[in-house]
């Protein structure tokens, strides 16, 4: 099996977070790899890896990294492919915010796709739906997931409305 998408880390203290992209993957029956590759301790194997991963069929790469956060930036530098960033926050942060400025603000030509502080199962949604812009099945599939969704907010709204209360109108 080939992997469509690449899970990277600055370091292993950031699977906790990561692992949930790897989970929505396993949801959606998509073939992905998960890497610790740091931007400051390997930038050798960092560059060689953004270079080729669309040679190896990757479709997207979703780095995440927490304090200086450059791995997204680094990846996005040298690879044709979509990059979506995580902001870790880690031990080392100032409260996450040096993370997602560090993701965010990239500079013009250097796109990096950014998700919420600790946001990793939205990054798979978004590398799913891009993913999906050239496989039907798997637009089927988030248009399915989305579905669900709906459907967990009308049940949570036929739950309140049995909730008596003595002011409670609905």
């Amino acid at each position: 099996m080939t992997p469509e998408v690449s899970i990277i880390m600055g370091s292993t203290s950031d699977l906790k977070i990561m692992e949930e992209a790897a989970k929505f993957f396993d949801e959606m029956e998509i073939p992905y790899e998960i890497n610790a590759l740091s931007a400051h301790r390997v930038p050798d194997l960092v560059a060689d890896f953004a270079k080729n991963a669309h040679k190896r069929g990757i479709k997207v790469i979703i780095a995440g990294a927490g304090g200086a956060a450059h791995l997204p930036g680094v990846i996005a530098a040298s690879t044709p492919l979509p990059v979506i960033g995580v902001p870790i926050k880690s031990s080392n942060s100032i409260d996450g915010w040096d993370s997602i400025l560090s993701i965010l603000q990239m500079p013009s030509g250097i796109p990096v796709a950014t998700v919420a502080l600790d946001g990793a199962r939205n990054a798979a949604i978004l590398a799913a739906q891009i993913i999906a812009t050239g496989n039907p099945a798997m637009g089927e599939k988030i248009i399915k997931f989305k579905a669900d969704l709906a459907k967990k907010i009308e049940k949570a709204n036929k739950d309140l409305a049995e909730i008596k209360m003595k002011f409670k109108t609905n």
